[in-house]
């Protein structure tokens, strides 16, 4: 009988298995595949194990120690997880391989261990491939403690900072703000560019070019200088003198020159990177470049089974694996012989850079965006082509322009024209999304210095000075970059959290900070200029870096900062004027259900109208923003809100009765030539302006219009 025992638990023993636990369902079904068989994949959906929402939660008098919970509603999959190790051999980690991932792995190695004795161990990878996955499985590691606690760190400075300045928000300003640490350095840099565009004051320019012609070729050149100087032309009556003076002059080619320009391939993206060139080039925000980026990250079906795109896109490397680079030379000189370098590229990672990843590139180079085409969404397919093409154009030969310049002499004048083209495509060759633009700018006739050609007509414009541009996704992830604020993991939750809290608003692809942003940055800047600041925050990561490293202790780390920082929001929160009162306006509408007066008041949304006569009566308006256009109509246009999507649009508070409705914001400024109500339009030529909402109407509020309307208000 004995034996026959020992045999049943042999029996049994053998079909256990080994349990890898990854983050996300959609990871863990493509490595389920390429283990197979003696494998079990399960997911953690991310945090099992963290900080409650409900307190602060950090032991202030014990070493800053955190009181970890089980996060609400995870206590199920955690049970599970549990069960599932018991019953399994070994038991694999493999959260992401980044501080996040570290902690995720800490957390559960901690709650597993007290329910099984099989081993637990460390795996990480770079790419969702089956040779990776193998390769990792096949070398577990322990978990880095140093990481851990860098992630420690972060989470309780940021803590401490939002669960201090939160109620002191709440206190001053109003119930149900949060202010973070990283955020807030980000709203103050979008609400100081926003005061240095609502300063701005245009100035009044001009340009002047003309078209020249041999035969039957016209060209356009640009007036560059007059007597001998640069041309600065500030009025219409500057350019009329010259275009008088010089309109009989004979017109010679002067000077004719070549310039060759050789053009570097760009290293392989990084997280900033990326996003920045999904904005720029393919309108994404970054948040959707994440979304879509772990999408083709954890595994996407290709009719050969789920595969892994791309390797993992939260990274500030650039640096590139033996393997991969082998791969893309294959590739390329099979492809591309003739622009295949002798030896590799190898590019230089930022000093700030922590090159736990390599850069963003496709798992494999033969997987060209034609080839999963079928596969792919659009956006999949359009985010997957620029990181395919950025990654193998980086392995190529250098591309070279040529620029030809003529000069042209009219009496006292000389304009410029310019052509170039490219005359060895280089890495230019996988680029699919070259435009024509880039391919060759200008066209010039065969022309020989010292020749007369014919001036045909003159084209004065005017213009007026730019200012400083709103930030964009692109531009304020630029920014964040270079002045050290956040990490790669960190860009899209920064603007996330601005946007969901209604500090920013995103009009014309430009962050724009509200009046509520603008009043919680201006006390928090005000009363902690340390801690608000660029400088600062940059200091922190640099520390984090540290802890990382070994070099620091995190606890130690915490405490310098945590003292002098409490002892400043207790003296704030005794000092600091509440500005509540001024946040509610009477005005002079009526509710029409009690009969009592409106006030407007600023909530989580914005601007609204409620009844003064709450709790009792609980109507609400959105605030008028201008009378209705509509010949017979007394209405007003009101914002409102799409039933599907949620996008803004504005109409009339006599629909369904008027029809009127625009997608364009209305501005408090009426038209002087027909008196409907203006709103602000953008494009990228004349940037943000006021216009007339009348189809009829051509009136463009021009820039002088705005020069003395600045003069006005001083």
């Amino acid at each position: 009988m004995a034996g026959t025992s020992v045999q049943k638990k042999k029996k049994t023993d053998s079909k256990k298995q080994t349990l890898v636990i990854v983050e996300s369902p959609a990871k863990a079904h493509t490595i389920e595949k390429y283990l197979g068989s003696g494998y079990t994949v399960k997911a953690s959906m991310g945090h099992l194990i963290d900080l409650p929402k409900s307190r602060i939660a950090i032991d202030v008098e014990h070493d800053f120690q955190p009181e970890y919970i089980t996060v609400r509603g995870r206590a199920k999959l955690l049970k599970e997880l549990q069960k599932d190790a018991k019953k399994s051999n070994s038991v694999l980690l493999a959260s992401d391989n980044d501080r996040e991932g570290e902690a995720i792995a800490w957390h559960l190695n901690n709650a597993l261990k007290e329910k099984t004795a099989a081993p637990i161990k460390r795996i990480v990878f770079n790419e969702i491939t089956p040779l990776a996955i193998k390769e990792a499985v096949q070398h577990p590691n322990e978990i880095v403690e140093s990481k851990v606690n860098a992630q420690k760190a972060r989470r309780v400075l940021d803590r401490l900072v939002g669960y201090n300045l939160s109620p002191l928000l709440w206190n001053k300003v109003k119930n149900g703000l949060s202010a973070g640490r990283v955020q807030s350095v980000a709203l103050r840099l979008i609400c100081e560019r926003e005061e240095e565009v609502e300063n701005f004051i245009p100035e009044e320019y001009w340009t002047l070019e003309a078209d020249f012609a041999k035969g039957k070729t016209t060209f356009t050149a640009q007036l560059v200088s007059y007597k001998g100087e640069k041309a600065e032309l500030k009025s219409e009556d500057d350019v009329n003198k010259i275009i008088s003076q010089i309109h009989d002059s004979k017109c010679i080619v002067a000077s004719i020159k070549q310039t060759d320009k050789t053009v570097r391939p760009k290293a392989p993206f990084t997280t900033s990177k990326l996003q920045q060139a999904a904005a720029n080039r393919l309108g994404f925000t970054s948040r959707k470049t994440m979304q879509i980026a772990q999408q083709l990250y954890e595994g996407i079906d290709i009719g050969e089974g789920r595969v892994g795109l791309i390797t993992y896109m939260r990274t500030d490397s650039v640096r590139i694996s033996d393997t991969a680079l082998e791969d893309v030379r294959s590739w390329l000189a099979k492809n591309y012989p003739n622009a295949v370098p002798e030896v590799p590229i190898k590019y230089e990672v930022g000093k700030s850079a922590q090159d736990a990843h390599e850069g963003i590139r496709p798992t494999y180079t033969s997987y060209t965006p034609e080839s999963v085409k079928e596969y792919l969404s659009r956006d999949q397919l359009r985010l997957y082509a620029i990181i395919w093409e950025r990654f193998v154009s980086s392995q190529m030969n250098n591309a070279k322009t040529r620029t030809t310049s003529v000069e042209l002499v009219a009496g006292d004048a000389v304009f410029r024209a310019s052509a170039s083209k490219i005359v060895e495509k280089g890495f230019y060759s996988v680029i699919k999304l070259l435009s024509s633009k880039e391919d060759k700018t200008g066209n010039l006739p065969s022309l020989k210095e010292g020749e007369t050609i014919e001036c045909k007509k003159f084209y004065p414009e005017q213009h007026f000075t730019q200012g400083p541009a709103r930030y964009t996704d692109a531009s304020i992830v630029r920014t964040l970059e270079e002045k050290g604020i956040g990490r790669p993991s960190t860009y899209a939750p920064i603007i996330s959290v601005l946007l969901d809290r209604y500090y920013v608003t995103r009009t014309n692809k430009q962050l724009v900070p509200t009046a509520l942003g603008k009043m919680i940055c201006k006390i928090l800047v005000d009363s902690f200029p340390n801690v608000i600041n660029e400088h600062f925050t940059a200091e922190i990561e640099n520390d984090l870096d540290k802890v990382e490293q070994g070099s620091l202790v995190w606890n130690g780390m915490i405490k310098d900062f945590y003292e002098p920082f409490k002892n400043r929001v207790d003296e704030v929160m005794t000092t600091q004027e509440s500005v509540k009162g001024f946040l509610d306006e009477k005005t002079d509408k009526v509710c029409d259900k009690c009969g009592k007066p409106m006030i407007k008041k600023l909530g989580r949304f914005g601007y609204f109208l409620a009844c003064s006569g709450f709790p009792e009566c609980h109507n609400t308006k959105s605030i008028p923003l201008a009378k209705c256009p509509m010949p017979g109509c007394n209405g007003e246009i009101v914002a409102r809100k799409t039933k599907g999507r949620g996008k803004e649009f504005y109409g009339c508070t006599n629909y369904p009765d008027c029809q009127f409705l625009t997608h364009f914001k209305p501005i408090d400024q009426y038209c002087p030539q027909c008196g409907w109500f203006l709103v602000e339009k953008y494009d990228k030529k004349n940037g943000s302006y006021k216009s007339c909402i009348n189809p009829d109407c051509t009136y463009l509020h021009s820039a002088d219009d705005a020069v003395a309307e600045k003069a006005a208000e001083k």
